[in-house]
């Protein structure tokens, strides 16, 4: 067993590599006299370089993973400690995404077997085989920087209310339950998902907002960032172009995850009917066929 695999020092070790790439990000936010939000990106970027540099060092791309629920939360409490804003769609927007980032985290966490190159995520040792010498160029503009503008564009609403301070909405709590019950169907489909694979389950799941969806987790993923968006454009008309990072995460998921995903799947046996038989991401009653 490698000194990478051993509990805790893996979770150690992962942690040191984000602390420094939030320093990194941290420092270049306090020098660059820049507004808020190109200055925020230029940081996110810088962080996600580091955690890159790692990643290589690591020869594990999954190094990676946590960087996407961990940056929301680090961009929120930035901003909280900076802006010292704390109207109630600022505070309602940051519970959100404390609530969806403790969880996605938390289930990195739990499925996270290691740093050694063989507990590479499936999708990333698939990209690496399928474009050989070229993979330094996918795993960087691809596996790393293109996710982190994708979550960056959906942080902007965010960045914006506690700019702008608005006060709150009735819609705006509309659309804040939407992200809080996306998260919720995120926790339900992960929860299934771990249980079905604890005991041994073989084939396709087809229990609970499984039954009927064959990517529920994606759904509550797309659907949290459009309550974000949507609840603050309900208080913040005039940025409704920051719909945009919820339309790019739809179609980062639509067009790259999910063909991904069932593309890994269909090497199981009955892939066929089980497509058939359910609907890519809602999880609703479908008329079964029998072949």
């Amino acid at each position: 067993m490698g000194i990478q695999q051993k509990q805790p020092l893996r979770y150690v070790i992962v942690l040191l590599v984000y602390l420094a790439a939030i320093a990194v990000g941290a420092l270049l936010m306090y020098l660059l006299p820049l507004p808020l939000p190109l200055s925020l990106l230029i940081a996110d970027v810088a962080a996600t370089v580091v955690v890159y540099a790692f990643s290589v060092v690591f020869r594990n791309a999954s190094v990676y993973d946590p960087y996407w629920s961990v940056q929301p939360m680090v961009i929120v409490t930035g901003l909280a400690v900076v802006q010292e804003v704390f109207s109630p769609p600022v505070i309602l927007a940051m519970v959100a995404i404390y609530f969806w980032g403790v969880r996605l985290t938390a289930n990195w966490a739990y499925t996270f077997r290691g740093l050694e190159h063989d507990f590479q995520d499936w999708r990333y040792t698939m990209l690496e085989e399928s474009t050989g010498k070229f993979y330094f160029l996918v795993n960087f503009f691809g596996i790393h920087l293109f996710p982190t503008l994708v979550v960056y564009a959906c942080m902007l609403p965010v960045v914006f209310l506690f700019e702008q301070a608005p006060p709150f909405g009735a819609w705006f709590g509309v659309f804040f339950a939407l992200s809080i019950l996306a998260a919720l169907l995120e926790l339900a489909a992960d929860c299934t998902m771990h249980q079905f694979k604890h005991d041994g389950g073989k084939g396709f799941l087809r229990k609970g907002v499984w039954k009927y969806s064959r990517h529920p987790n994606y759904l509550g993923e797309i659907l949290f960032w459009w309550g974000i968006a949507l609840a603050t454009v309900c208080v913040l008309p005039a940025y409704w172009w920051t719909l945009s990072g919820a339309v790019l995460n739809t179609l980062l998921f639509l067009f790259v995850s999910i063909p991904m995903a069932d593309k890994h799947q269909s090497r199981k046996k009955g892939f066929a009917l089980y497509k058939k038989n359910t609907r890519r991401l809602l999880p609703i009653y479908k008329r079964q066929s029998k072949k």
